[in-house]
């Protein structure tokens, strides 16, 4: 498999840890979401390091990651959202 073709398969790998991310945060799920970090760093490091039209032909991939990333800012603000409502218990 070419570099780009495992590329495109990291891109799923961390589209589906983005979904789920989103799911526990919707369940109300504290989520670390430090390895996402890390993933993404990676291969936004491995993309750079591609030849450049390599790279354009994985621009797709990365607008769909980007409107990901999107979705799952809008879950983290609902969340936070959610928890200033909250009824807080008496700090008797």
């Amino acid at each position: 498999m070419s570099a780009a073709g495992r590329l495109r398969d990291e891109f799923v790998r961390i589209s589906d840890m983005i979904a789920a991310a989103r799911r526990l945060l919707a369940d109300g799920v504290h989520v670390d979401l430090s390895p996402l970090a890390v993933r993404v760093h990676a291969l936004c490091g491995a993309v750079a390091a591609l030849p450049a039209e390599e790279g354009r032909g994985l621009k797709g991939e990365m607008l769909a990651l980007s409107v990901r990333f999107d979705r799952l800012g809008e879950t983290i603000r609902e969340r936070i959202d959610a928890i200033a409502v909250e009824p807080r218990g008496d700090a008797d």
